[in-house]
């Protein structure tokens, strides 16, 4: 019997990144092409706030295992979440693009993961 190899964790960062990027590229172009500038806009802004929720995410789970000097993750945390509620609050309340779109765009990240486990699924060494 075996060991299975260790997950790699930078290459699966690296491949759910791309994935993201790939999807917010194809949605965006969905949006523009079925339903117009603000469903194309509404899904690259929700795209946009789906990486920056994938790159916090990574940089606190980076920072998990430091030996450094610890920092106020929590509070670091709350108020970068409360800025993406701001943004995404002044976007839909102030601007005409897809509130539908953007909500469809935040869910980029989600799809990225579930294709980079469906990856790991198929291409798991025995």
């Amino acid at each position: 019997m075996t060991i299975p190899d260790v997950l790699d964790y930078d290459r699966a960062a690296w491949r759910i990144g791309r994935n993201l990027a790939v999807i917010a590229a194809i949605g965006t172009a969905a949006g523009f092409g079925a339903r117009g500038w603000k469903w194309g806009a509404g899904f690259f802004v929700g795209s946009l706030i789906s990486w920056l929720n994938y790159r916090w995410l990574r940089r606190l789970v980076e920072s998990l295992g430091g030996a450094g000097r610890p920092r106020r993750r929590t509070v670091i945390l709350a108020l970068r979440y409360a800025l993406l509620g701001a943004v995404a609050y002044v976007i839909l309340r102030f601007t005409s693009i897809s509130p539908a779109a953007v909500f469809a765009g935040v869910f980029a990240l989600t799809a990225a993961v579930f294709v980079e486990a469906i990856f790991e699924i198929v291409y798991a060494r025995k």
